[in-house]
């Protein structure tokens, strides 16, 4: 083997691993977070947690990113430590499927058929169809996503072909042949296949460079069963990775993935060399190829799966008892933040975000209402409640702002774009209501500590303008919450009443101030309210006005009303004055 047949080696395995990202990523990429919501949601029942954590795993290609999903779903409390077991041990199934699809690389035969399944025959086919796709398809799309998944898997098949040819004179090599004969101890194979595993952090990949050498016909069964057992041992390293500084329910996640391969591996070598001393396997001094590797993955994955299932609360346990509980720690598990382990899954981690956002949208519609509850009858108990609630939006709006922040650096679509930029406005918007929210609790107390009161007039008016403020938080939190943009449109004729209806009071107080109806003391509370409740209403149609805005390139917010066509202007005024009737001061 030359210094050429060296680089070629190098080359292939460089495209290898390339390909192999640029598939997982783009599975990923087009699955836009579904697969991971489904893992989140459907976990309950363990087989089928085992079921679901196969099919993510074979689709996107990767155990080792499940595995760190799950990790980041245990330390965000998001799920349970016994529904991540299943996930886990099916995860170690569906890794299998990358195998067999590298173990294409080996058929061989003179046939049509057979020569149209070899990948050298169908990955030019595949790579020009998938940069066409890629080239002439908009920024974002799913055929591009398309293309680039079919890129990936031809880059990877001739990475694999490479590195398969460039080892193929390696056979009549004895150097190769002792290396690879040293390697038939189990204890030295299952190191080697463990530490080449935890370096690259991908078992698919390193399965796969090992079914590219057994393109030599050097490397006996003798030597790839033990090396296969190392690997799955080494793909625990990235989970392990993943969990440091985290919970401690997620540092046991990361447990029981290594406890699964360590605790499958040891059994399964000891059944089978104990066994192989009385039988004497004849098929470990032959030479293995790619499909035989690929059925001992599987074999050993879903055996071990099927073996340990029923054990699945003891390995739990086995991670409780190895990292001790700490009610302490579990209790601080922040339930406002976002796992950063989820940036590498942006899809998934701009879903959590807008769930995150809908939950501070609640917040801020619990604030309003506690708020304008002290208008009607003070209470120091919704006081107290605002204010605590208040400082739960800040944290939102800086934890939220934060880590999209960190997230717009990642590659995601265009929709996910468009929600990041509404879920961006929307959080200071509703930071800013809180803030008038509290200032309406604070002029509540004021009224009720000073010993003053409304005229009857003044508080029916005021009664009159919270229910409108009152409808007009449901209405816009609803919207956003549920994407509801064609109802958005009626946000905005609501915050023109409460406007006019602000003014209106203003007006009434001026006159009832005149007549010594009310006092200037009183006015000046009265002037606080009414600025709060105004600016509540602003806030909410800002992001009624951004969410309608945002999916039409011809108009931004601060133009959208100035674009009104007749039509629609005059649609607006009918609303309008409609709404006026419904609020009679």
């Amino acid at each position: 083997m030359d210094i050429f047949n060296v680089l070629n080696m190098v080359g292939g395995l460089a495209l290898f691993l390339y390909g192999m990202n640029v598939m997982g990523n783009s599975l990923s990429k087009m699955a836009g977070g579904k697969l991971e919501s489904i893992l989140e949601k459907l976990t309950k029942k363990k087989i089928l947690a085992v079921l679901l954590g196969a099919g993510v795993t074979a689709i996107i290609q990767s155990s080792s990113a499940t595995t760190v999903m799950v990790v980041g779903f245990v330390n965000s409390g998001i799920m349970k430590l016994g529904q991540a077991v299943g996930i886990i041990m099916g995860a170690n199934v569906g890794t299998t499927i990358t195998s067999w699809l590298l173990s294409l690389t080996g058929i061989k035969g003179s046939t049509l058929w057979l020569k149209l399944l070899k990948p050298s025959s169908f990955s030019p086919v595949l790579a020009a169809i998938g940069i066409v796709l890629t080239m002439v398809s908009k920024e974002e799309s799913k055929k591009k996503d398309v293309g680039e998944i079919l890129l990936g898997f031809a880059i990877l098949m001739f990475g694999m072909e490479t590195m398969s040819g460039s080892v193929a004179g390696l056979a009549n090599n004895a150097s190769f042949v002792g290396l690879m004969t040293a390697f038939s101890n189990p204890i030295l194979g299952m190191l080697v296949g463990a530490l080449l595993t935890a370096i690259i952090q991908s078992s698919s990949a390193s399965v796969g460079i090992l079914q590219a050498l057994c393109a030599t016909g050097a490397v006996p069964y003798a030597v790839t069963i033990p090396i296969i057992m190392g690997q799955n041992i080494g793909t625990c390293v990235t989970s392990i990775i993943s969990s440091i500084g985290a919970t401690k329910n997620a540092k046991r996640a990361a447990m029981i993935h290594l406890y699964f391969n360590l605790i499958g591996t040891i059994i399964f070598m000891l059944v089978f060399y104990s066994l192989n001393v009385f039988m004497h396997f004849s098929f470990l001094s032959i030479s293995a190829n790619a499909a035989g590797i690929a059925v001992i993955h599987s074999l050993f994955n879903i055996g071990a799966t099927i073996l340990l299932y029923p054990f699945a609360n003891l390995l739990v346990k086995l991670a409780e008892i190895t990292i001790p509980d700490s009610k302490q720690e579990e209790s601080a598990i922040d339930p406002i933040a976002i796992d950063e382990r989820f940036l590498e899954r942006p899809a998934f981690a701009m879903e959590l975000c807008r769930t995150k956002a809908r939950d501070l949208a609640e917040v801020v519609r619990h604030t309003i209402v506690l708020a304008l509850e002290t208008l009607d009858s003070y209470d120091e108990s919704k006081f107290n409640e605002v204010e605590k609630l208040e400082d739960i939006v800040d944290r939102y709006e800086d934890i939220l702002g934060s880590y999209l922040v960190k997230l717009s650096s990642k590659n995601i679509s265009t929709k996910d774009s468009q929600s990041m930029s509404l879920i961006l406005h929307s959080i200071s918007n509703f930071e800013r209501i809180s803030d008038y929210a509290r200032s309406i609790v604070h002029s509540s107390k004021e009224i009720h500590q000073k010993g003053l009161t409304f005229s009857a007039s003044a508080k029916k008016e005021i009664t009159v303008l919270s229910q409108a403020v009152y409808d007009i938080t449901n209405l816009t939190v609803d919207c956003f919450s549920q994407d509801l943009v064609q109802e958005a449109l009626h946000v905005e004729p609501l915050e023109e009443v409460v406007d006019t209806l602000s003014k209106h009071i203003k007006e009434n107080h001026i006159t009832r101030l005149v007549n010594g109806k009310c006092t200037i003391e009183m006015g000046f509370v009265l002037e606080d309210v009414l600025v709060a409740l105004q600016r509540v209403s602003d806030h909410f149609s800002n992001i009624a006005v951004e969410m309608i805005t945002l999916y039409d390139n011809d108009y931004n917010t601060h133009e959208y009303f100035e674009n009104f066509s007749a039509e629609q202007r005059h649609a607006f005024n009918l609303e309008y004055k409609e709404l006026l009737k419904k609020y009679p001061l």
